[in-house]
Order: C-alpha cells, then sequence, then structure tokens
C-alpha cells in the first residue's frame, strides 16, 4: 500500500475522534434550545446540504490546489465552525454554523477519496478503502464513549473537543501529503468518459447504496436513536455513546474481511450481503424493547455497514478508471443526500406517525441498493501484474 493510504487512516481517526464525541449529544444539544424533532433533524442536515452544494465544485478546485491543500483546509473550516458552534445562543446561530462545516466537510471528503482511488490498483481498492475507513472506524469507537463522558459535564464540551481534534488532523495532512492527483501506486488506468461512467451499472448500484446509507445511518441512525434512547426507552445520553462505540469495534474488526471479500470475491456479493443485513438490523432497532436488543441491532448494522464502506467506493473505482475526481463527488453527493432529506423525513414520520415509519423508509432505500447490486456484472476480480 503507497503511505498515502496510511496516511489518510491517520486523518481520518483524527477527525471521526471528534465527530463522534460530537454525535451523541447534536440531537440532544439541538432540542436543548426547546425544538421539536423535526427542527432536531434540520441540524444534521444542514451540514449535509453544505456538503451536496460544495461537492461539484471540488473536483475543479482540487485541480487549482491540489488534493493536500483542499483536504487541510476544509478540516480547519470544520474546526473553526465547531468551535463556534459550542458558543451559538440559540437555534438558528446553531443551525448556520453546522451548515459551515458542511463546506469543509465537502473538500476534505472529495479530495481524501480521489486520492485514495487514484492511490493503488483495482485489486486492492477494496482494502485501502479499509484502512481508510478502519481510521473512521477506530476514531468513531472511541470518540462517542469519550462524548458521552463530556456530556455529563457540558452538552458543548464535546464540540470543543472535536475542534481540536480537526486541527491536528488539517496539520497531518499539510504536513505529511505530497501528492496532488497522481496514482501513485496504481496501474496506469485511463481516465474514462464521465458519461461511460454514469452509464455502468456498478458505479449506479455504488450511488444507489451510498444514498441509502446517507438516509440510513447519518439521518434516521444518528437523528433519532439518541433520542430514542432518552425519549422512548427513558435511558441516559451516555448510553448512546456506548452503544455506538460498540457498534463501531464490530465495524472495524469486519472491515479487514470486508474490503478482502470485496477484493477477492466481488463488489457485487459484497454489496448485496452488506445490504441485506442492514436492511434487517435497521428495523430490529426500530422495535427494540430494550437498550440491550438495541445495542445488538446496531452492531448488526455495523457488520454490515463494513461491507457498504468498502465495495461501493472501489466500485466507483473501477467504473472511474484512472480520474476520478467528479465520479466521487457525485458519488459523495448521492449520501450527502440521504443525509439531509432522510432525518427531515424520519423526524416528521417520528412525530407524526412513530418510530417504525420512519426507520422503515431506510430499510426500503438500502433494499432498493441491494437490488442495483443484484443487477452489476458478475466479475472476475481484477488481478494487477503488480499483484500477482
Amino acid at each position: 500500500m503507497p503511505r498515502e493510504v496510511f496516511v489518510l487512516g491517520v486523518i481520518a481517526f483524527c477527525v471521526m475522534v471528534g465527530f463522534g464525541v460530537v454525535l451523541p449529544v447534536l440531537p440532544v444539544y439541538a432540542a436543548s434550545f426547546g425544538v421539536g424533532n423535526f427542527e432536531v433533524g434540520a441540524v444534521v442536515s444542514a451540514f449535509a446540504l453544505m456538503r451536496l452544494i460544495c461537492s461539484p465544485f471540488c473536483p475543479r478546485l482540487i485541480n487549482l490546489l491540489g488534493e493536500r491543500l483542499v483536504l487541510g483546509i476544509g478540516i480547519y473550516i470544520v474546526a473553526v465552525s465547531s468551535g463556534l458552534t459550542a458558543l451559538a445562543q440559540d437555534y438558528p446561530q446553531l443551525l448556520i454554523l453546522r451548515g459551515l462545516g458542511g463546506i469543509g466537510s465537502a473538500m476534505f471528503t472529495v479530495s481524501a477519496m480521489t486520492l485514495l482511488l487514484t492511490s493503488v490498483p483495482a485489486d486492492r481498492r477494496g482494502r485501502a478503502t479499509g484502512i481508510y475507513q478502519g481510521g473512521f472506524l477506530l476514531g468513531g469507537m472511541a470518540g462517542p464513549a469519550v462524548g458521552g463522558v463530556l456530556a455529563t459535564i457540558s452538552l458543548t464540551a464535546p464540540f470543543v473537543f472535536y475542534a481540536g481534534t480537526l486541527i491536528v488532523a488539517g496539520t497531518v495532512g499539510l504536513l505529511l501529503l505530497h501528492t496532488s492527483g497522481q496514482q501513485l501506486g496504481g496501474t496506469e488506468q485511463p481516465p474514462v468518459p464521465f458519461r461511460e461512467v454514469v452509464a455502468d451499472k456498478r458505479y449506479q448500484a455504488a450511488c444507489l447504496t451510498n444514498l441509502a446509507q446517507g438516509w440510513t445511518s447519518m439521518g434516521v441512525r444518528s437523528a433519532l436513536v439518541p433520542v430514542l434512547i432518552v425519549e422512548v426507552l427513558h435511558g441516559k445520553p451516555a448510553w448512546t455513546g456506548i452503544a455506538f462505540a460498540c457498534a463501531a469495534v464490530v465495524q472495524t474488526i469486519m472491515l479487514g474481511p470486508a474490503g478482502r471479500f470485496s477484493d477477492t470475491v466481488g463488489r457485487r456479493p459484497a454489496m448485496i450481503i452488506g445490504g441485506a443485513l442492514a436492511t434487517a438490523m435497521i428495523m430490529i432497532v426500530a422495535f427494540a424493547p430494550n437498550i440491550w436488543l438495541l445495542g445488538l441491532a446496531l452492531c448488526g448494522y455495523g457488520a454490515a455497514s463494513a461491507f457498504l464502506g468498502t465495495a461501493p467506493a472501489a466500485a466507483v473505482g473501477d467504473a472511474a478508471g484512472g480520474r476520478a475526481g467528479r465520479p466521487v463527488a457525485i458519488f459523495s453527493m448521492c449520501s450527502d443526500i440521504g443525509a439531509i432529506v432522510g432525518p427531515l423525513v424520519a423526524g416528521a414520520l417520528s412525530d407524526r406517525v412513530s418510530y417504525p415509519a420512519a426507520f422503515a423508509v431506510g430499510a426500503t432505500l438500502l433494499l432498493v441498493g441491494v437490488a442495483a447490486s443484484a443487477r452489476m456484472p458478475r466479475t472476475a476480480p481484477v488481478l494487477t501484474p503488480r499483484s500477482t
């Protein structure tokens, strides 16, 4: 693996530690301003909305400045917005500050994934993505537990901690990444015309799966599970951090096998297995009668997310060839669309219908991703001369 893969994994760890600290308290912090579930969901959506708006401009910015600078600047933008979020005086300020953080997040996400997919040969993309996702998951394993502890001190303390970890991540990127969109250790794949990429069933399935994951994971799970634990199961906010940390442990353990499965058996079966398992687990979460069953279901969802975090991204690299900037931006936008609309729909359904109804919509989208994955060609894994 090129050095950049491991550096990106370290950066992902720093980013996710902070995000994991904020995750358990963000819905509760938003609710402390006296708003309902719809407004709580809007706080989650605002971040994703700005990511969506800015993502199409990131490939051009990368061509101008290079991945390293775009990545570092983006992380610093999120750090500043997070620190200011702790000082929010009312709900509108909180909403605006969270939205501004989405600008930097788009810059980081597109530049990091573009560099990752163009740095490794096709038969190692699943495992490289697993290393990158592993950084996120290791941070996610520690972050929610720390966030639960910080929440007992103050609801604003996690946001200050998040800003600090982001400053570390941005500094690591600026100091240790020395590339500018070139294929570092991979094969010399020619760029595929964007029109052909969009028509590729592999790319279509990856985008639909990412849409479903954005809706269900960032939308339904992140927005409703903390409220579900506190209001329905009458638990403490710290329990959310513990449950999410356990799920992150399972997902981290499964990333290695999932990445290898994607590279050796194929993207198609990995995406089908991951989508079907995620569908079943998210519905169990909706009907869980206690915190223990809910935690087990979240762990099962974490195992499914290991497959859905590696195989679709690798499929994008397979379809895009040697120049993945624009396809990666669209792929990232699919997740953002789900993360924007998902919390709003889930919040409205939980207020007016029921919590299970809100989770059912996310499960349906996951099944759509499974159906699209089943249409992918049954191709053998591509082996490069270097790997053989």
